[in-house]
């Protein structure tokens, strides 16, 4: 369930119905000013909503007084383990949220001093429970039951924090098992409602790490779970952390930022280089902002019943390809102008205030194009649909449609002309 209290991290809600918002953490030396500052310049472009900084020493928290909080884009939240007097240091130096750790800040007495200084300048906390580094009487738990350890971490906090008479915080639990991360998280938001920040903790390589981010906090946010998200990656570009954190956002459409891609994962009916043309058209695709669907597909064989949302789309052949709109051709063009005639359309779009500008004769090729590469004997919804239609009419209705498609499937192929050796690229 949705968090019903909302905290205010600078200008950013965060909880309480709130968008979730995108963060990450700067991969420097936070001192060295003029490196964290361009990182965080990069990451705000990229869509974080958020940045991270670590601030294990005074310097630190003079770099962020004197050069970044000045200048930076997007509001920062200062990263303190072990010592409290930094994260009062911090928020008097104008940091818009502290993230503390119960397991090494100290006790209550030092968590007591830092709740003081935020309610005196109206800063909002992150209570930031990591399965690396749990309080030391729920080591033991820990190895009986990792998630109810998580859990009593966070809630133990949680209540010291009301006992204090502060509630402008939101809550991390963290594992680096995503199976723990999930139980944990959806058991802690079923007694606390307070925001939640998701993530799973090292996650690892671009590779792995995005795979394990993508289903632990998609399930999580699938689930109604979760305020703002942190993508862990082993990488110094904090930006491609930014990148899959909105790709999971844009995959659930729980935000929109900037294009879809859609691409068919391609078979041996492939007749051109679609890899080449998807990994060109995506990085393009970067320069646009709206959230427009394009689509590529790697032959005719559904014609275009596949992708027909698509704002945009590619089909191609070996020598030649179609650019299609909305389920409907716009033109027949070379298979190596695909991608050019593809933004062509796309900026046209644009140009004319969003409006799709077709020529009927180029259309209308494309279409004759269409009808002599499908494949005729694949099975597609528009075939299915009026083999249906026939059937019916026929009959006078009541036929059962798989035995349509069963008796269709049984009259038309024919394995033995159908070999595959060979089939890429050079049919």
């Amino acid at each position: 369930m949705a968090s019903a209290r909302q905290i205010m991290v600078g200008n950013v809600p965060v909880g309480g119905g709130a968008p979730v918002a995108v963060q990450t953490m700067t991969k420097t030396e936070t001192a060295n000013h003029t490196e964290t500052l361009a990182q965080i310049k990069r990451v705000a472009e990229a869509g974080a909503d958020i940045v991270r900084v670590a601030v294990p020493r005074v310097q630190d928290v003079e770099a962020l007084r004197d050069h970044i909080l000045p200048h930076s884009p997007i509001p920062i939240i200062a990263d303190i383990h072990f010592n409290h007097t930094l994260a009062i240091k911090a928020m008097e130096a104008g940091v818009h949220c502290i993230r503390i750790n119960p397991g090494n800040i100290g006790g209550p007495d030092k968590v007591a001093e830092v709740v003081a200084k935020a309610k005196e300048l109206g800063v909002p906390m992150r209570i930031g429970v990591n399965s690396g580094s749990l309080p030391k009487h729920l080591i033991d738990l820990e190895f009986e039951n990792p998630v109810e350890a998580l859990v009593t971490a966070a809630t133990d906090f949680v209540d010291l924090m009301h006992r204090l008479d502060f509630d402008n915080f939101k809550v991390s639990m963290k594992s680096t098992s995503v199976p723990n991360t999930i139980a944990s998280n959806r058991l802690l938001a079923s007694k606390i409602d307070h925001p939640l920040h998701l993530g799973v903790t090292e996650a690892g390589t671009k590779w792995t790490g995005s795979i394990k981010s993508a289903v632990g906090l998609g399930t999580l946010l699938a689930d109604g779970i979760g305020d703002t998200v942190r993508i862990s990656l082993s990488t110094f570009h904090a930006e491609e952390e930014v990148k899959v954190a909105w790709e999971i956002l844009k995959a659930l459409k729980i935000r929109e930022k900037g294009p879809v891609l859609i691409a068919c994962p391609t078979c041996g009916r492939l007749q051109f280089d679609m890899d080449s043309i998807v990994t060109e058209v995506e990085q393009r695709l970067q320069a646009y902002p709206d959230p427009i669907e394009v689509s590529i597909l790697g032959c005719a064989v559904n014609g275009i019943g596949e992708a027909r949302h698509a704002d945009f789309g590619i089909t191609g052949a070996k020598d030649a390809g179609m650019i299609f709109s909305k389920g409907e051709p716009l033109k027949k063009v070379p298979t190596d102008r695909l991608v050019e005639e593809l933004f062509a359309e796309i900026d046209r779009y644009y140009a004319s205030d969003k409006t799709i500008v077709r020529d009927a004769k180029l259309a209308a090729e494309a279409r004759q194009w269409l009808s002599e590469n499908e494949d005729l004997e694949a099975m597609t919804p528009e075939r299915l649909a009026a083999m249906e239609l026939e059937k019916n009419k026929a009959s006078g209705g009541g036929e059962d449609l798989f035995a349509i498609t069963q008796t269709a499937a049984t009259a038309t192929v024919d394995e033995t002309s159908s070999p595959t050796a060979g089939r890429r690229f050079n049919r």
